[in-house]
């Protein structure tokens, strides 16, 4: 990955998560019977410091600007707590190396781990063992496919980036009176079941207007595969009415390849929200919009981990327990709203 993919990121972890599930956690002895037999939630504070606990970390090595953003919010959210030590392993691509981290954890008897594994399916055994062995793994992003394998989940709806990307290509080419549009599609990495759920949800939003998707590549999810693969689409379609990438960054290297191309007889979608889209978006050009799939899930992966080893549960819920699954919602950034989200963006 080259220095234009890896520029500085936004202070400290997108002001460690903006609070996605944090303002109101609330411990279980505040939740009490209300009128007729019903339970309510009274609202409390489970930021106030309690049980000493120690979360374990490991992640991808932070090459990419997603990436290096979540491990970021990890640290500054753990940071935000005098009761957690976050104990953070060496960040690595490598499936081997990143399961001997999460086994080094395990060793270390920490009391809950957060893993956003380079594989789900390949992760899917060590994080097996933490669980059997009494540690709770709070599963960010790519999912284990086993539930046995994990005490939560949290992470974006895959699926929802590629509805809202498609309601807005299909919603934008309805109104500029287009017939037998030209959609190009670039993926990130398309084994992954994540990239696979954004192009089921992107597919089915453009049928409900009558669209299918005429030419689709994966791109990797880096800046120099972006410029590659737009570049080779740009010369197979002479002409182009709407392209979804899904990736911010791997969209600096798509963007580039555009812009040498000189073309801009189409408009663009991207995907996650990062800050120098948001900025390429209110400047006005072929980047139109991008669908959310925010790194700041990761500050919300450390809050629910500490309440989790805490034996606590969650402000706004009546139950005692945090939930077994959270889907973040993937929002469609314009310039009509995008003053709104850029302090929440990570740069690419």
């Amino acid at each position: 990955m080259t220095d234009t993919s890896r520029r500085g990121f936004l202070f400290a972890g997108s002001i460690a998560g903006a609070g996605l599930l944090a303002a109101a956690c609330t411990s279980n002895t505040e939740e009490g019977g209300g009128t007729g037999g019903q339970n309510v939630s009274t609202g409390g504070d489970n930021d106030k410091p309690g049980k000493q606990v120690t979360i374990g970390f490991s992640a991808p090595a932070a090459d990419h600007g997603w990436i290096a953003a979540i491990a970021k919010n990890a640290e500054a959210q753990a940071k935000q707590y005098s009761d957690v030590k976050l104990q953070a392993v060496q960040p690595t691509n490598d499936i081997n190396q990143q399961i001997s981290a999460v086994e080094s954890l395990i060793a270390a008897k920490v009391n809950a781990l957060v893993i956003l594994p380079n594989d789900g399916e390949q992760l899917n055994q060590v994080a097996r063992k933490a669980m059997d062995a009494g540690i709770p793994v709070v599963n960010l992003d790519r999912v284990f496919p086993d539930k046995l394998s994990y005490r939560t989940w949290i992470g974006g709806d895959n699926y929802g980036m590629g509805v809202a990307a498609g309601h807005y290509i299909g919603g934008r080419l309805k109104e500029k009176g287009v017939s037998n549009p030209v959609i190009v599609e670039i993926q990130g990495i398309a084994t992954l079941p994540l990239t696979q759920e954004r192009s089921k949800g992107f597919a089915d939003a453009l049928r409900t207007y009558g669209f299918r998707v005429t030419a689709q590549q994966d791109a990797k999810f880096t800046v120099e595969s972006g410029n590659q693969v737009a570049g080779n689409l740009l010369q197979a379609h002479k002409k182009i009415d709407a392209i979804w990438n899904h990736d911010d960054d791997q969209g600096v290297g798509v963007l580039a390849a555009i812009k040498q191309a000189g073309r801009n007889e189409f408009f663009m979608v991207g995907g996650a929200g990062s800050a120098n889209a948001m900025r390429e978006i209110k400047a006005g050009g072929v980047l139109e919009a991008t669908v959310t799939y925010s790194p700041t899930m990761a500050s919300s992966a450390i809050k629910i981990a500490r309440l989790i080893a805490q034996g606590k549960g969650m402000a706004d819920l009546v139950e005692k327990q945090v939930p077994q699954s959270i889907t973040l919602a993937s929002e469609t950034i314009t310039r009509q709203n995008v003053d709104q989200y850029l302090p929440l963006g990570f740069e690419s």
